[in-house]
């Protein structure tokens, strides 16, 4: 069975249990219609599935290659990017005035889940423009967005996101590449920059490099840090391209999974840069895009289990072995049911979370609300772990229900699990989400947090008479989610962070229990039948991850380096 985008799954999504229907009720976002969110929807799943599904098997087998200086791509990426570009896909939530849609992002989002299962490795591309795209919509002057935004936001340039050196990973600060001014508001930008995802390609024009650099008198650390557009080739003023730049491909890296993907080695060699946002304000103009990357990569995680859980579930319906009921094949078998539930009811949930985070983004950007702000920020980490550890999970599952024929390349199912591993760690790893989560965002002593927990339990309050063996915990898990963040915030941050990672899942497996209720609520029997799954079998492990949670850090710091080694 090939793959089948998820398009009716996500309308039901939009319709019943994320809340769409408020953006679209906003006069910035009254354009977005039932009728055009279903053109939309239909569209994006046609794409996805007839001209990217097809890609995803010769992206893994035949990689993109560095060949005397040039990065030659996958066969068939060049016309498949074509028709991402030609249809409007990258600026669908991009300002009109530049060329784009202006669209809810939770529409991209949508989107963004489809081609994500269809071809990530070509998935990714887009997906770095449309961040590159905000950041400059938000940080860029004037000059800088006529020229690029444009271009960008049609197709015809690409962008990239340029943070990490050999030295500086998720240490930002200790990045070493300098910017020296030109002196006719230009720069000159120097250093090596690794892991940039499409950092070059054969299929357009031009590539955009988002570059942060430190300048003369900049300060140590985070604070000193500025950032840079440094295009492949410098636009002349007209628009049209003149010199090629002083910066090139060094080599492509050799990567477990995403080989459709050029992930490169930048070397900039007093490459001609613009600076984006003030002198020393690069990191509050990179996490413009940073942020939205991650709600990006959550969708991308998502993506790959769905497409995964459809591989497996083709297998077991097609496999016979043993001795079974029904149909004779492997999905009679109940550990088989039992991980094809997991897999179907887990991917749910995580895309629940993630077009609820971007509801909440649309509702900021269309109201201005503080209280969807912090909900939109509550909910970003949460959803970038708890969406590509979903989609490392799923896949890894979908291994295990082919069976041995699972670890044979040419079934495709480890394609899915090595494509996506890498998600959990690009973006901010999901340990610095968990961080990020129990520190910054409950900088607000965990009101925002709060707030969500009377929801769901005013929810749960008035559905008791509906499904009270699937409304009663849910609510009780909320209650101890509730009482573990109240522990949690009255803690110092060595004790918060200790537990940081089953505090975010745990918190993630409510929302599940939540969204999966909501679901069920709508009378479905089918979607009744997979809450009840959720709730009964995977919401419970809620109360050991927040155990482990409260446990803080005294023990866990006394475990020595010697302990470790010995």
């Amino acid at each position: 069975m090939p793959y089948q985008s998820p398009a009716a799954d996500l309308r039901f999504l939009m319709d019943h249990v994320v809340g769409f229907g408020q953006v679209a009720q906003t006069d910035r976002f009254e354009e977005a219609t039932s009728d055009t969110c279903d053109a939309i929807l239909t569209e994006a799943a046609k794409l996805s599935d007839e001209i990217l599904t097809p890609l995803q098997r010769p992206g893994d087998l035949h990689p993109a290659v560095l060949e005397n200086g040039v990065v030659r791509t996958s066969p068939g990426f060049a016309d498949g990017f074509k028709a991402i570009a030609e249809g409007g896909w990258i600026g669908m939530s991009a300002d009109p005035e530049f060329g784009g849609m202006g669209l809810p992002l939770t529409l991209t989002t949508a989107v963004n889940d489809m081609m994500a299962g269809a071809c990530l490795s070509l998935q990714l591309n887009p997906l770095m423009c449309q961040g590159q795209i905000e950041a400059l919509e938000h940080h860029a002057s004037d000059t800088i967005k006529d020229t690029y935004l444009p271009k960008l936001i049609s197709g015809e340039w690409t962008g990239t996101m340029n943070l990490t050196e050999p030295q500086a990973g998720s240490d930002v600060g200790a990045l070493r590449s300098k910017a020296e001014p030109n002196g006719d508001g230009s720069y000159a930008i120097s250093g090596q920059k690794i892991y940039i995802s499409w950092g070059d390609n054969d299929f357009t024009e031009n590539v955009c490099h988002l570059v942060l650099a430190r300048l003369p008198d900049g300060a140590p650390g985070t604070k000193g840090i500025s950032l840079f557009m440094v295009p492949k080739f410098i636009p002349n003023e007209d628009g049209t391209l003149g010199a090629r730049n002083s910066l090139r491909v060094v080599s492509l890296e050799h990567k477990m999974g995403l080989h459709g993907s050029p992930t490169a080695v930048m070397e900039y060699e007093n490459a001609t840069g613009w600076l984006v946002g003030p002198e020393h304000g690069g990191m509050a103009a990179m996490f413009t895009m940073m942020n939205n990357a991650r709600l990006g990569v959550a969708t991308q995680g998502i993506g790959v289990a769905e497409a995964a859980y459809q591989h497996a579930l083709a297998y077991a319906m097609d496999r016979k072995q043993g001795k079974a009921g029904g149909t004779g094949t492997i999905a009679e078998h109940a550990d088989v049911r039992r991980m094809l539930a997991a897999m179907k009811a887990d991917t749910f949930a995580a895309r629940a979370i993630a077009m609820a985070n971007a509801v909440a983004i649309d509702m900021t950007t269309a109201t201005g609300d503080a209280a969807w702000k912090a909900r939109a920020a509550l909910l970003t980490p949460i959803s970038k772990a708890f969406g590509t550890d979903v989609g490392i999970e799923v896949a890894e599952t979908g291994i295990q229900t082919h069976g041995g024929m699972g670890f044979i390349e040419e079934t495709g199912a480890a394609q899915y699990l090595r494509d996506v591993r890498v998600t959990a760690i690009y973006e901010g790893t999901n340990g610095i989400q968990a961080m990020d989560l129990v520190a910054r965002k409950m900088m607000d002593g965990g009101d925002a947090a709060f707030a969500l927990f009377d929801e769901i339990e005013a929810v749960a309050e008035d559905a008791k008479s509906k499904l009270p063996e699937l409304v009663e915990p849910v609510w009780q898990a909320c209650e101890t989610l509730r009482e573990t963040t109240e522990w949690l915030v009255a803690q110092d941050m060595q004790d918060r962070f200790a537990g940081a990672v089953p505090y975010l899942r745990a918190f993630a497996r409510v929302l599940g229990g939540y969204y999966h209720l909501l679901a069920a609520l709508q009378g479905d029997a089918g979607r009744t039948r997979l809450a009840a799954f959720y709730i009964k079998r995977l919401l419970p492990e809620h109360v050991a991850l927040l155990a482990h949670a409260r446990e803080g850090a005294d023990e866990l710091m006394a475990i020595t380096l010697d302990d470790l080694v010995a």
